[in-house]
């Protein structure tokens, strides 16, 4: 039996030898930027000189874990992370949803293509310029928010939504929206647009609607793309980058702005902790791949769908 597989392979691998050349410059590139840096994560059990040479760096085991999970700031931080990452789930996540689904409704092409086109573009601004952008809009001097809220009588007087830690959240969640939400909504409709219209002709002969129709053709199949998508982005629930962070928050905000990745960058950039923020970023690693096979293990269990 392993003989016949063995050379079954190699008769692919024969057949395909043009398609295995072409995908070695991806192989190489994901071992160099995804695998071989693994090996500095050595730097959490090591209390890391960057003067000394791998072998004489002095050995500490788990101290900076227990520092880790003793530091009441981490737990602050997690809080953060999780809160952000949820609320960018449920809205980052169903909002595009609905939109593919409403755009794939529209008949007139090309106020479809005007959209699609319109919406997908802010994801190539770079965070920089939004952040510039949304500062701007909530500003007390001139922010067109607040100077609306004002002629419409809603406000007394301006509103620092950028000082308000409360808002913060929300204020990242909306940013975050504006900004992906037609990228994000691609896939869907690149998944809407392999279901076979037929489907859609035999629910009308039923004397099905719009609304039946999206309902028991368009979502049904786009299910699995769903199932897909949300596995991926559950196992990046506490890997949710630093950059909207840090540009967006400011010292009056810092308790409810400061994530993971930026108080690993924090801690081990800018304090020099080179050990610590290696820590926390194993702790980071860990607990997303922990989240992806729990994902990946529920869905295939009662749906049929995963991504391994």
């Amino acid at each position: 039996m392993k003989t016949k597989k063995t050379r079954n392979f190699w008769k692919v691998f024969s057949s395909q030898k043009i398609l295995y050349a072409m995908s070695l410059p991806f192989v190489a590139w994901v071992f160099v930027f995804n695998y071989l840096p693994l090996w500095g994560w050595t730097m959490a059990f090591q209390n890391y000189r960057p003067a000394r040479s791998f072998f004489e760096q002095e050995w500490v085991g788990f101290e900076h874990f227990i520092t880790l999970f003793t530091d009441e700031r981490f737990y602050l931080v997690l809080r953060n992370t999780l809160a952000m990452s949820f609320l960018s789930l449920i809205v980052g996540f169903t909002i595009p949803i609905l939109f593919a689904v409403l755009l794939n409704e529209v008949r007139h092409s090309v106020f479809k293509r005007t959209v699609q086109t319109v919406t997908y573009l802010p994801h190539f601004v770079s965070w920089v310029v939004v952040a510039g952008i949304v500062t701007k809009m909530l500003s007390i001097d001139g922010g067109i928010v607040n100077d609306l809220l004002l002629k419409l009588n809603i406000l007394d007087e301006p509103f620092q939504f950028m000082a308000q830690g409360t808002w913060f959240w929300g204020i990242v969640t909306a940013s975050d929206l504006w900004k992906e939400m037609g990228w994000n909504a691609i896939i869907f409709l690149a998944a809407i647009a392999g279901l076979d219209p037929q489907l859609y002709e035999a629910a009308k002969v039923d004397g099905a609607g719009r609304l039946r129709r999206i309902w028991h053709v368009t979502l049904p199949g786009i299910r699995p793309t769903i199932l897909v998508v949300l596995i991926l982005n559950i196992g990046h629930l506490v890997s949710i980058g630093f950059e909207k962070q840090m540009l967006l928050g400011n010292s009056l905000v810092v308790d409810y702005s400061e994530v993971l990745d930026l108080y690993a960058l924090n801690y081990g950039i800018g304090l020099g902790q080179f050990s610590y923020g290696t820590a926390i970023g194993i702790f980071n690693s860990v607990v997303s791949i922990i989240l992806l096979f729990i994902a990946n293990g529920i869905f295939k269990r009662f749906s049929n769908q995963s991504v391994m």
